[in-house]
């Protein structure tokens, strides 16, 4: 199903988007190297005067591309104007090697059996992230008696997360295409490989160690003649199943940008599309769709998932359990989760609500109808890392 500025479904709930030219009108503004376990991840600090008395400063701890930094600023700025106890400090980490190093810090931490660490907030990923709680229980247990705004989410989408983590958005990875060019895209992966190699050159994806794009790229080929429940099973033994799907990627190779040049991070095959270096690549719907909405794609871009689809997934806030202002943070993210931080996601940077849409403003729900896309959910754990590297030696490296 092709969409111009179209619309998503993650696995039964529906997140639909209207036209761009409605979004503009709502979004008047704009807007996935650390040391070792024990170093502080590099980070760049938001400046900001020290609490006055009576009030409580989280650190909090995120990664993500520019649009995702200003909106932190901005949720902080509405949520420190609403009340005076809790003060947000922001601490940018990169993506990959500085998410790594902070994680690395409250794990170790944890295993040290200290009980303070300077993290009171984290945005955690879904692979390596979960992994390490479920093996050593770093993030505390999340209820809606701590942050009652829970309750105005799907509670699957809790119980999916094992209570440990608050999926306060998500967005999913679709074809973006420049539809001058390719008036018909592909709608099944056989489909899409067949374009690829019939359109020599004209196909990019990033380097799936640098962007969540790139990786569910790769992803999707590996788990392309599994079974569907394989994208849910952490077990290595199932390594031994990837051997086709990097058949696959190694014979896409030579058909790819510059037979076989992979640009870094999510924004470089976007900067290929908007040059018109290529025709078509695998990017996120909230970075494509900003985009388009700031006309720095071609006005001919458009937006398309495939069968079966590419992958998706939610941003996730997590409380380390041994920071000492868990109830300031537990505030901050009933905060994130009201309706009124909730419509700055989806104006701001074009993410689908962590909440339902029954609890969001009327008019925001109206400019939303339109047609949904599918969108699948890969939990894999520390297999991902193990896809990473050997993606590197056998496809990038051949």
């Amino acid at each position: 199903m092709s969409i111009h500025f179209g619309g998503f479904k993650h696995k039964g709930k529906s997140f639909v988007l209207a036209s761009l030219s409605a979004f503009t009108l709502l979004a008047g503004c704009s807007a996935g190297a650390g040391g070792g376990a024990n170093s502080a991840a590099p980070a760049k600090n938001e400046t900001a005067a020290a609490p006055s008395s009576g009030t409580t400063e989280i650190s909090f701890y995120f990664s993500g591309s520019q649009n995702v930094q200003e909106l932190w600023k901005h949720l902080k700025e509405l949520y420190e104007k609403k009340q005076d106890k809790v003060k947000v400090k922001l601490v940018y980490i990169p993506s990959g090697q500085g998410e790594q190093a902070t994680m690395n810090r409250i794990v170790a931490a944890k295993k040290a059996g200290n009980n303070t660490i300077d993290v009171d907030l984290y945005e955690a990923n879904g692979g390596s992230d979960l992994a390490a709680d479920k093996k050593d229980s770093v993030f505390e247990q999340l209820d809606e008696k701590k942050i009652p705004n829970l309750n105005l989410m799907n509670p699957a989408n809790m119980k999916d997360a094992g209570y440990k983590v608050v999926p306060y958005r998500s967005s999913s990875v679709l074809l973006a295409y420049n539809s001058a060019k390719v008036p018909t895209p592909p709608k099944t992966l056989d489909e899409l490989y067949d374009w690829i190699h019939k359109h020599s050159g004209r196909f990019a994806y990033n380097d799936p160690a640098t962007g969540g794009s790139g990786a569910s790229f790769v992803i999707t080929a590996l788990y392309k003649s599994l079974p569907e429940e394989a994208i849910h099973n952490e077990d290595k033994g199932i390594e031994q199943e990837w051997g086709p799907g990097f058949e696959l990627l190694k014979s896409l190779s030579k058909d790819m940008y510059q037979q076989g040049v992979y640009p870094k991070k999510n924004q470089g095959t976007l900067d290929l599309l908007a040059n018109g270096e290529v025709d078509m690549i695998p990017a996120w719907s909230d970075m494509a769709l900003e985009q388009i909405n700031k006309k720095l794609l071609p006005e001919t871009t458009k937006l398309a998932q495939i069968e079966p689809a590419f992958t998706g997934g939610p941003g996730r806030l997590a409380v380390p359990s041994m920071s000492q202002h868990k109830e300031a943070a537990y505030d901050f993210i009933n905060f994130v989760l009201s309706p009124e931080a909730q419509a700055e996601v989806v104006n701001k940077i074009y993410g689908f609500p962590g909440i339902e849409w029954s609890h969001m403003p009327a008019e925001l729900k109206k400019k939303f109808e339109g047609v949904s896309v599918n969108y699948r959910s890969f939990n894999l754990g520390d297999l991902e890392a193990d896809a990473m590297k050997r993606w590197q030696k056998e496809v990038a490296g051949q």
